[in-house]
């Protein structure tokens, strides 16, 4: 059984969800944890700005176990097979954030998306596999599915409309194959949207709203905003991140971690709004834009299966959640 105070590495942990993930871990149990990122969006002073007296960065060459309760970084890319070998070293579980994220991306430049999310993923599991480490948690998406009537369960046909949902899928393949042909525990997690306190480099949709409706700047919805998501709040998505390493009979496995709740654009820009006009930023203009391609109409979860095997489900409502960030956003703001 995995516990908090085994050594963690974090890949992509500069980032909104890794940052939220160490403060946790930190918070709660003494290990030891590497992070790996390449800080093309989040940053080795976001990750200090975290608990400053804990966190170094160290190179590759020079570089010892970190010592429990400290947070290490080494600046490198996850296309780099070689220093993912080297990274690895003397871990027990492997945190893989890190990827080219989202559909638009993924549109300008497929290649790229695929470099990094399917070859970063492969050199990290042939790194956990050659170097013993015996727990791998993957970040992927409900985007590996598709258009499909939802609810997203864990056993729909696959059929990614766009390229990031393609190589995610990629990523959980070969999640199973190293579960199945080499034994390292390999846990596949589809986030859905996820949204919190620390979202400052995010571009989805609740952090790019409540940013511009803070500088003033009008909203853009494509399309008429009826496409549907489901919406998780980050505490609760960490959560799942620690119920997938702790479980033992989670391996091989692909959960689907969001609320089971159906939320429209619109629903969610008009519960912003509302929260945002009680906090004295009132008359933000919402614009239509054209619909994007390669977005899917509607997407929600049934989180049956994570509920039952890694014994979690999602905590915080909506409401809860959106007054978070924004106060995250407004705090920041002043700052």
């Amino acid at each position: 059984m995995i516990e908090l105070s085994n050594n963690w590495l974090i890949t992509g942990g500069c980032g909104f969800i890794g940052r939220n993930l160490i403060t946790r871990l930190l918070a709660d149990g003494n290990c030891g944890i590497r992070v790996v990122d390449n800080q093309y969006v989040g940053t080795f002073e976001d990750l200090v700005a975290i608990t400053p007296d804990v966190i170094t960065k160290v190179s590759l060459d020079t570089m010892t176990p970190p010592a429990l309760g400290t947070c290490q970084m080494i600046d490198t890319d996850i296309r780099s097979a070689a220093d993912a070998m080297l990274a690895t070293k003397g871990m027990d579980v492997i945190v893989h954030l890190a990827a080219c994220t989202g559909v638009a991306p993924s549109l300008e430049d497929p290649r790229f998306d695929c470099e990094t999310n399917v070859f970063g993923t492969l050199n990290y599991l042939e790194a956990a596999r050659m170097n013993g480490v015996a727990n791998f948690i993957f970040a992927s998406s409900g985007a590996t599915v598709g258009e499909v009537e939802p609810p997203i369960t864990e056993i729909l046909p696959t059929r990614p409309v766009s390229p990031y949902g393609a190589s995610k899928l990629a990523g959980e393949g070969y999640c199973s194959a190293y579960f199945r042909s080499f034994g390292v525990k390999t846990v596949a997690l589809r986030f859905g949207n996820v949204y919190g306190p620390g979202s400052t480099h995010k571009a989805s949709v609740v952090a790019k709203f409540i940013k511009r409706a803070i500088s003033g700047e009008p909203i853009h919805i494509y399309g008429d905003g009826s496409q549907t998501r489901d919406f998780i709040y980050i505490s609760d998505l960490v959560n799942a991140i620690l119920r997938a390493a702790e479980a033992e009979q989670a391996g091989g496995e692909v959960f689907q971690i969001a609320t089971s709740h159906e939320t429209s654009v619109s629903a969610v820009t008009t519960v912003l709004l509302d929260i945002l006009s009680r906090k004295g930023i009132a008359n933000v203009e919402v614009h239509n834009e054209a619909v994007r391609a390669g977005d899917v109409k509607r997407n929600y979860a049934d989180v049956s299966k994570a509920k039952s095997l890694l014994g979690w489900q999602a905590e915080t409502t909506l409401e809860v959640g959106l007054a978070a960030t924004i106060d995250f956003f407004l705090n920041n703001e002043q700052k």
